[in-house]
């Protein structure tokens, strides 16, 4: 039986996208940006407080889903599956859209000069910290398809061995809820293990594990829904103190940032996970609709956000409010065009890592 709230969490995730990479426009912490504005504490905060916890969701999903995913596919035709749906549109957007993006970032912050056709040979030779903000080159966002993709082999090679090794399984539903909640307890350590760009393969391979060896339980989620608001509690809690730390303290509080972004990550995910399937463990026409455009609006999002802030930054200079929310807009809806196009060109769906339209509807980014 598909388990519809992970779906329907996925999507709702990856929709927040958009204001999430607007908002970098305005961070406090002195980072450089393709598009920088001035900083903002309160639009800071949005981002603070949704980074710890808002891309490792999605790679719990995807080890949740790669649990049903394994008893209808041999493990070569799920590796096969994860390369067209992850490697392809990694290539391509790479390829095409983050030079555009290195363009801006090398225009805005260090006032290249050069047409946009010469900056190629800049993108494709300058390899700096592989952001893109001084216009080398980068893989944007990118970045969660490789990781992904880098995981999911690593996991089926562990879960190879796993299964040669321990041969009875089943015993992960009967773990108890305050067992579920000390699977915490590892995530400050793995945070500077293997990390490129700020962001650790080890942590996104224990969530990862964890969804596929834990969550993907019926009786572990049963528990997870059942204490939902007492997570949601430490998890907000821990959200409200780290942004409070990292945005609007006047000190750094080092381990302590670490210990409350750790809980904010994992409570919020075991709230959201219980929240999903209580509320949300159904399918209609909008959850559909929304999820078959997953793909194809994760490829293209972060090109229309960085455009319209440029083309609007001069208009709109001095006016935060509509600096920050009309480039939103803006992007939310040439997103949505462009994703409904890619929906219609088969070549365009396989370079997005999509389906197209006239078939059955995209199970997401699992």
């Amino acid at each position: 039986m598909r388990k519809h709230f992970i779906d329907n969490l996925r999507w709702m995730d990856v929709f927040l996208l958009i204001p999430y990479h607007a908002a970098q426009a305005f961070s406090t912490w002195g980072e450089l940006n393709y598009m920088y504005f001035a900083p903002n504490r309160a639009i800071s905060s949005f981002i603070v407080f949704l980074s710890p916890f808002f891309m490792p969701l999605l790679f719990l999903l995807a080890g949740m889903s790669t649990r049903y995913a394994l008893k209808k596919r041999t493990y070569g035709q799920y590796i096969v599956e994860r390369a067209k749906r992850l490697i392809v549109p990694f290539v391509f957007g790479t390829l095409v859209f983050c030079p555009i993006l290195a363009y801006i970032g090398d225009l805005t912050n260090y006032g290249y000069i050069g047409s946009f056709f010469d900056h190629y040979a800049v993108f494709f030779t300058k390899w700096t910290d592989l952001t893109g903000y001084d216009g080398g080159f980068n893989v944007g966002q990118f970045w969660f398809l490789y990781f992904l993709f880098i995981i999911s082999l690593v996991s089926v090679g562990i879960i190879v061995l796993s299964d040669k090794v321990l041969k009875k399984q089943g015993r992960a539903e009967n773990i108890p809820f305050w067992a579920l909640c000390l699977m915490i307890i590892p995530l400050p350590f793995l945070y500077d293990l293997l990390a490129v760009g700020g962001k650790s393969f080890t942590e996104y391979l224990y969530i990862f594990l964890i969804g596929y060896y834990i969550m993907s339980h019926d009786k572990v989620i049963e528990k997870v829904e059942k204490y939902r608001y007492i997570s949601l509690t430490v998890g907000l809690a821990a959200s409200i103190a780290y942004v409070f730390m990292i945005v609007w303290a006047e000190k750094d509080y080092g381990t302590i940032n670490m210990i409350a972004k750790a809980f904010s990550e994992w409570f919020m995910i075991l709230a959201l996970i219980g929240i999903g399937k209580n509320k949300l463990d159904s399918k209609n026409k909008v959850s559909e609709y929304m999820s078959q455009r997953s793909f194809p609006y994760f490829s293209l999002h972060f090109l229309w956000i960085v455009l319209f802030q440029y083309w609007l930054a001069d208009i709109l200079s001095g006016n935060t409010a509509l600096l920050c929310f009309l480039p939103i807009i803006c992007a939310y809806a040439a997103t949505f065009i462009c994703s409904e196009i890619c929906l219609k060109v088969p070549v365009l769906c396989f370079l997005t890592g999509t389906k197209s339209n006239k078939k059955p509807p995209l199970k997401g980014l699992d």
